[in-house]
């Protein structure tokens, strides 16, 4: 199999320096596997709401400043509702994806009626309310029916192994719930999409950031349900800001600067410290992204294609 990584940015605002690390890290882990590797871009738009014109096109000129330009062109998520919709419908045929009517006030209710927190990482652990059907209520979501698949796996505790992390496991019934595959305002969940996109460009190692570890089991779950290849993974250490907080685009990170080539490598260059890695030689985005290559083969050794 032809190995392939993947950056894919949501076009809710510019790359930011801590975006820069993930694609930085995505690129390096591609190109230190050889010269059959591939590298792609994927703008994950399916939020529409939230995405902003011309956004996309603006982070494919911010990578390029840089010397990232993807091997092929790159797959924009609104284009591919076809394949999302198919993904629904298979999972909704085995019995594994049911319609949900919870409100996130319902769902705050019924976590206080259980003596429970309402938020893990920011998002609430699904009770189960409409596991048994709707009672009456209209359809807000699809979820993915987490206990019920769970059950048909050899242990509940899914573990995998991160390239930089180790050892991660966790109960997704238990420590997440029926997560949702698509919203009740029509976009396409995050979770669903990811798999979906990434079996389908043959995606077989996923480089991405540390923030997005806790989505890993869930994607698995996924993966195995619809009979997908899971792909091997490693997130990248965060950039946090003076307050300790990771600098993300809802906290108002600032964009980064790829104006000049000075200002590109500069970008670079605090994005490869990040990473761990050391100096590189040249005055050139392309001389240090050549000279960062061999760095991060010793850090990391990926597979060679």
């Amino acid at each position: 199999m032809r190995e392939t990584g993947r950056f894919a940015p949501s076009p809710t605002g510019a790359l930011h320096a801590g975006s820069l690390v993930a694609a930085l890290a995505s690129w390096l882990d591609v190109r230190a596997r050889g010269a059959r590797a591939r590298w792609l871009v994927r703008i994950e738009d399916a939020d529409t709401e939230r995405c902003l014109p011309g956004m996309g096109e603006h982070i494919l000129r911010q990578l390029a400043d840089c010397g990232l330009v993807p091997d092929e062109a790159p797959v924009w998520q609104t284009q591919r509702t076809a394949s999302y919709e198919a993904a629904l419908a298979k999972l909704q045929a085995l019995g594994l994806a049911y319609p949900c009517g919870c409100s996130r006030k319902d769902i705050d209710l019924a976590l206080e009626r259980l003596g429970q927190r309402h938020a893990r990482h920011g998002e609430r652990v699904y009770p189960g309310t409409c596991r048994s059907g709707l009672h009456g209520k209209p359809a807000r979501a699809w979820r993915f029916a987490v206990e019920k698949f769970q059950a048909l796996q050899p242990a509940p505790v899914l573990a995998w192994t991160d390239r930089r992390l180790g050892r991660q496991q966790q109960d997704v019934a238990r420590e997440v719930g029926d997560f949702v595959l698509r919203r009740a305002d029509g976009p396409w969940a995050y979770q669903l999409a990811v798999v979906v996109d990434d079996a389908a460009q043959g995606v077989t190692d996923v480089v991405r950031g540390e923030d997005l570890a806790d989505n890993t089991a869930r994607q698995i779950l996924l993966q195995r349900a619809l009979g997908l290849p899971t792909p091997g993974y490693l997130h990248t250490p965060l950039v946090r800001g003076a307050d300790g907080e990771k600098l993300s685009k809802q906290n108002g990170a600032s964009a980064i600067d790829t104006a000049t080539p000075a200002a590109a490598r500069a970008a670079l260059d605090a994005a490869a410290r990040v990473l761990g890695l050391g100096a590189a030689q040249g005055a050139s985005c392309a001389e240090a992204l050549a000279g960062w290559v061999p760095q991060w083969r010793a850090l990391y050794n990926p597979r060679a294609s």
